[in-house]
Order: C-alpha cells, then structure tokens, then sequence
C-alpha cells in the first residue's frame, strides 16, 4: 500500500514565500491546492432548499432583507434540518418574479439523490418535511440536469467572493443554465468552494482549471479527487475512508464507493467500504496538517494548522 502521509498529515516544511491577499484570513496552503481538504464536506446536510434572491446578502440569512415568504421558508427548512441557500445567477441581476419565489430542492442522501423546482408564493406552497422525507413535493418538478453552486458570500468571507465571483462567472459561461453563486456552504477557508448537486459533493480551494473539470467530471458521473472535500451528509471519517479507497483503487465513478459500515474505538475509526465490486476494511484516525505561514504580513498568533485524517489500514476483504 502507498504512503499517503503527503495526503492526510504531516509537516508542510518551510514558510511559502507568498504575500496575504487584502482581507485574506486564510493559510496559503488552503488557497493553493497543496493542503489536505478531503473530509471536511458538511457532515449534517442531506436536504437542501435553494432560494433565488438577487438583492444584497448580509454575513448570516436571518439579517438578509427579504421577503418575509422566504425568511418564513429559512426558519421552517433550519428547524427541520434542511439546508437553506441563496442563489442567485453569476453577472445577472433580473427583477424579481410577478408569481412567487423561485425554489430548488434536493436530497442529497441514499442511492438515488433528486433535485427539483417550483414557484412558491406562500410558505405553505413547499412541503419540505417532505423532502426531509427524500419525497419530491408535489409543487415541484424534478430537474435531470445537475446544479453546481459557487459560494460568493462576501459578507460573510473576503475571500469567497475574491476566488468565488470570477470562478463562478468563468463556469456560467460555458454552463449558463446550471451555475449559481450561493450564500454559505461550509468551510470558508477552503475558498473558493463549489457543491455538486443533487449529491452534494463538495469541492474546495478551487481554480477556475480545477472548477471546471470537476463539473464536467460530474456530468459524467464521475468525481476527482484533486481538491474534492467530501460527500455531505455522511461523517468526516467515513468521508476519509471513502477518499482513501478511491486513492488506492482509482474508482472514481460518483456511486462506485460508499461506506457499508462502521465502528469506532477511541479516536480510530474502523469501516467497511465498497469500493466497485470490492469490499476493504479501512481504518482511519484524526491527524494534523502543519501548513505553512504566511511569508509577510501574516499573524504570528495565527494558526497554521489543519485538523484531517491519516490512513491507518486499509486491505481487501
């Protein structure tokens, strides 16, 4: 089995003589592509309420001015444990519509991830227990293209919309019907970030090369695992194990590996994974990345380090 100490841990070696961009809080490593990031797709999100809504975003949606359908529709989605985004389309500022709200949901979770859309005028137009249920609503139609999100929110991180805006931009030009930019996702640092949807795959420190291939890949069925953050949803460490058995058998199809089960003991956790038509038993364990500073203008109290995992086991069954 290969060494994958340069992948989930280890020490990054010496400071990285670059300068900090204007309103960058961020280590260098996390904006390069050299920082381990696999595992860090939210673990707690499997339902998704996507609101289009072109006005200005404040830091957190709940300070948003806006209509008080979608602020109702915020607060009914955040007590059931659904993920509520703003969106709106990269460069286009189209007045608001006559009819209603236009909405996207999705249901990230099992083997058959959906995403639907409708119009809603009221809050009651939306069954969103049904789609914590994985149940298309019925004032909704079920959408066959992927969407792919592109978090801009500047209010709540500079360097969402430093990295986000031109990436999203780049993206909307060759796939203009299926790229938004989004309000927070999860994981500033890793900016700029880009969520595959319906599945919910997580991208982070992206490029416009790297955004790019990521979502052709996708319409393909396919993932890549240069900068890929994980599938939300699902644990941190049955992210990693899934990253892991990825690396060591070159599956890349979207389905092709999932965690059948796991157990942990103390901090090692311990799963089965399938893997195409192999199963492996993985076992993976918290790790610590040390990245490097900051060559001027830096903060010396600035933590340079990155939680991730490290490859304990991994073999055949």
């Amino acid at each position: 089995m290969r060494d994958v100490m340069g992948e989930s841990g280890g020490r990054a070696g010496a400071c990285a003589p670059l300068a900090r961009p204007k309103g960058c809080t961020h280590i260098p490593a996390l904006h390069t592509g050299d920082a381990p990031i696999f595992a860090s797709a939210t673990s707690a999100t499997r339902s998704w309420l996507l609101i289009e809504h072109h006005g200005p975003w404040a830091s957190h949606l709940p300070d948003c001015d806006l209509p008080e359908v979608v602020h109702l529709l915020i607060k009914r989605a955040t007590r059931l444990g659904i993920r509520a985004q703003l969106i709106r389309r990269p460069g286009r500022r189209p007045r608001p519509r006559a009819d209603g709200v236009h909405v996207l949901v999705a249901h990230s979770a099992g083997e058959h991830p959906w995403l639907a859309e409708g119009i809603v005028a009221a809050p009651d137009d939306l069954d969103l227990d049904a789609v914590l249920r994985g149940v298309v609503p019925e004032s909704c139609i079920l959408v066959s293209e992927p969407v792919f999100l592109v978090c801009t929110h500047a209010k709540r991180n500079a360097c969402c919309a430093r990295i986000g805006l031109p990436i999203a931009r780049g993206l909307a030009e060759i796939m203009p019907d299926v790229v938004w930019e989004t309000s927070h996702v999860g994981g500033d640092r890793y900016a700029a970030n880009v969520v595959c949807l319906p599945h919910g795959l997580y991208y982070g420190s992206m490029s416009q090369a790297a955004a790019l291939a990521a979502a052709v890949a996708y319409r393909h069925g396919e993932v890549i695992l240069d900068r890929f953050r994980g599938r939300a949803g699902i644990p941190e460490p049955s992210q990693a194990a899934e990253h892991f058995v990825r690396a060591h058998t070159g599956e890349l199809s979207v389905s092709g590996v999932a965690v059948e089960s796991t157990r942990s003991e103390g901090d090692a956790t311990e799963a089965i994974v399938r893997g195409g038509v192999v199963r492996f038993r993985v076992v993976v364990e918290p790790a610590v990345f040390e990245a490097p500073c900051w060559a001027a203008g830096g903060d010396d109290r600035a933590d340079n380090t990155i939680k991730t995992y490290r490859l304990v086991e991994l073999h055949e069954l």
